[in-house]
């Protein structure tokens, strides 16, 4: 099943964790509709403070973030998940106490009093996730690095959404799981088309899947175009600039 897709916009946004101190400084972006838009660029440059500010953890000191041209950057994480918006944070987000099944339930909160439609995007998971189906009854605790991973993902993405930022997938993974990972993210691409907008420490892992790239430096755009513009070593040796200073 493949769902709507989304425009996502940023124009000269600014902001930060404190009002006097803006981490991302006039970003202007575009992610087009059902594409991958890959975010690279050094340590500190403000790619992850960039996914909270569209996800409204933050909210901009200056600028635009649309949706679809519908103005969302004074809107609230809860309000932005209603509007189809899903946001795969670092790490593992589970809750280790519960079964796999109850943590894609928590997942389909804000479609949980339309049981029948929660039950069909539980069907469609665990038919993009059999390993998950698989051990739906099992406390999540249980699960081994890289299911927890693939859990964190299929609960934020129960929803089906339009727009889905996904933040340093593979911190601390080995080679193996990280590979494991962007297998899911692809799958979750291919079966739902939702726009994605990544970001990655992973040069390569993350080329590979991209259809737009932004590289970002101390808040600001680096450089952007298609990923045809944007061979591996273009983007290390751009990356090399950025801390050269």
């Amino acid at each position: 099943m493949v769902v709507s897709s989304a425009t996502l916009r940023l124009e000269g946004v600014f902001a930060g964790y404190r009002s006097e101190i803006d981490v991302l400084q006039d970003v202007t972006l575009a992610a087009p509709p059902g594409a991958i838009t890959v975010i690279v660029g050094p340590n500190g440059a403000g790619k992850s403070t960039l996914l909270k500010t569209v996800f409204g953890f933050l909210h901009p000191h200056a600028g635009r973030i649309l949706l679809d041209d519908r103005a969302i950057g004074e809107m609230s994480p809860f309000q932005l998940k209603l509007a189809g918006v899903s946001y795969i944070p670092q790490g593992i987000n589970i809750f280790p106490q519960l079964t796999v099944h109850e943590n894609l339930l928590m997942g389909g909160w804000a479609i949980r009093s339309e049981r029948s439609e929660l039950n069909a995007r539980l069907d469609r998971m665990y038919d993009l996730f059999p390993l998950l189906k698989d051990r739906r009854k099992r406390k999540a605790n249980e699960l081994s690095g890289g299911q927890a991973r693939m859990l964190s993902a299929a609960k934020e993405v129960l929803t089906e959404p339009k727009l889905l930022l996904i933040d340093e997938p593979t911190t601390g993974l080995s080679p193996a799981l990280s590979s494991q990972v962007y297998e899911f993210i692809v799958s979750i691409h291919e079966s739902f088309g939702a726009t994605i907008v990544l970001v990655d420490q992973k040069i390569e892992d993350a080329l590979e899947i991209a259809d737009e790239v932004l590289l970002l430096n101390l808040g600001r755009v680096y450089a952007k175009g298609p990923r045809a513009e944007f061979p591996t070593q273009r983007v290390r040796d751009l990356t090399k600039e950025c801390l050269a200073g």
